[in-house]
């Protein structure tokens, strides 16, 4: 029995000691042999530089009138010569006269198309429909916190449940009545609002701007053409007033400018872009956040090393009407590859630079072409795959690779995980 139990005793021994040695050999392994990785991704790099400047556009001021105003365009809306754009009103009187006015007058709208639809009885189960329709985009925007068109959608709906209702009473002789009597009251009301109301009448046409800066005669597109550094860095650094009692105004070009003053080795950027792109990406983030790509119009004559530089677009004018004085990012080019660590970058034994990768268990190498050293980091694009090479194409790099960062003895095809 006591032999037993030495034996017994040695064997736990021997297998504790196994576990340890192997315990041993594991953590000083992965001491010694440590791996780091990390996820690739695909990264912008841009070119550019920091500016302050104007939007200039031709504009012209609505003419000031006294009284209550209500404006119809919205803000960045096209309206056309003759279209009436405000409603001037001597007293609020006027003003809850014109409300009334708005109110009789969809009124009869819908008693109009009820009579259109009285022998329709599948137009009740449409306009049913449409009302169960708008009710979802009014709880959508009121979910999203997007008010941009609530009060017009809501305007809708209303229109929609009246448009029910005269429809489902089936009885013309009492639509005709009632459409009498609105007309009645629609024709007073018109008579007397013809004496304290007033149509502002646009003789142009236009982009409407509710926004009346004081700007719109202090610099115009034609001053552009001559303006120095020193007389647009003087106009920045006055104090503006807007004129008083305007209802808006009318922005009666397509195309509107963006004027800043730089240094002039900044300039230079612009100045050597490709006469056939005289193209710059400018990023608003402050009152509008949006890039726009812009022409580069002129480039003034140095003055004590500043010069103005003109941009111009097309686009987007009625998504920066209320823009004036704004800070942007001027972009000369953008170089566009994946994001690579210097210390993941290796040479194989044919001096072809690349990384390795973590590919199911194994290191793949992967070769690369360097397109562009910054200081902690390379931007890389995958080396071009020969056509037809199957094989070539499996190791070409991708965003969201896993990259081996360190480790020893790295090669193509070494086991680094168990």
């Amino acid at each position: 029995m006591k032999e037993g139990k030495i034996v017994n005793r040695v064997v736990m021994l021997v297998l504790l000691g196994a576990v340890l040695v192997y315990l041993f050999v594991y953590a000083w392994q992965s001491f010694t042999d440590r791996m780091v990785t990390m996820t690739c991704y695909t990264y912008t790099l841009d070119q550019a530089t920091e500016a302050t400047g104007l939007l200039v556009r031709d504009e012209y001021v609505l003419p000031a009138r006294s009284g209550l105003a209500d404006v119809l365009p919205a803000e960045g809306e096209r309206v056309g010569v003759g279209q009436t754009v405000a409603y001037l009103y001597q007293d609020a009187s006027a003003l809850e006269r014109r409300q009334q006015l708005d109110a009789l007058s969809q009124e009869l709208e819908q008693i109009n198309y009820s009579l259109g639809h009285a022998d329709d009885i599948s137009d009740n189960a449409k306009l049913s429909e449409d009302i169960l329709t708008r009710i979802a985009s009014l709880r959508s925007s009121v979910a999203t916190r997007d008010f941009t068109s609530l009060e017009e959608n809501t305007m809708e709906l209303r229109t929609l449940v009246y448009k029910r209702d005269y429809s489902s009473t089936g009885d013309v002789t009492d639509l005709q009545t009632a459409k009498t009597e609105l007309e009645s009251q629609i024709q007073a009301l018109t008579s007397a609002a013809g004496q304290d109301t007033t149509s502002v009448i646009t003789d142009r046409s236009g982009i409407f701007s509710g926004m009346v800066d004081g700007w719109e005669s202090l610099i115009t597109p034609a001053m552009l053409e001559t303006i120095t550094p020193s007389q647009l860095a003087e106009l920045e650094q006055n104090t503006v007033t807007p004129e008083s009692g305007t209802v808006g105004k009318l922005i009666t070009s397509a195309k509107w400018y963006f004027a800043c003053v730089l240094d002039e080795a900044d300039a230079g950027e612009l100045a050597n872009l490709r006469d056939d792109k005289k193209k710059v990406t400018v990023r608003f983030s402050r009152d509008w956040s949006g890039q726009v790509d812009m022409t580069v119009e002129r480039i003034s004559d140095p003055e004590n090393g500043k010069v103005v530089v003109v941009l111009s677009s097309k686009e987007f004018l009625s998504d920066t009407t209320l823009l004036r004085q704004q800070t942007v990012s001027l972009v000369y080019s953008s170089t566009t590859g994946i994001r690579v660590p210097k210390n993941a970058l290796y040479q194989d034994e044919s001096g072809a630079w690349g990384v390795y990768v973590v590919v199911g268990a194994r290191a793949e190498f992967k070769p690369v072409d360097i397109v562009d050293d910054e200081e902690d980091y390379y931007l890389v694009n995958p080396v071009e795959v020969a056509p037809g090479d199957n094989n070539e194409a499996k190791r070409s790099l991708r965003a969201g690779d896993e990259l081996i960062l360190s480790g020893e003895d790295l090669y193509d095809g070494k086991v680094v995980r168990g």
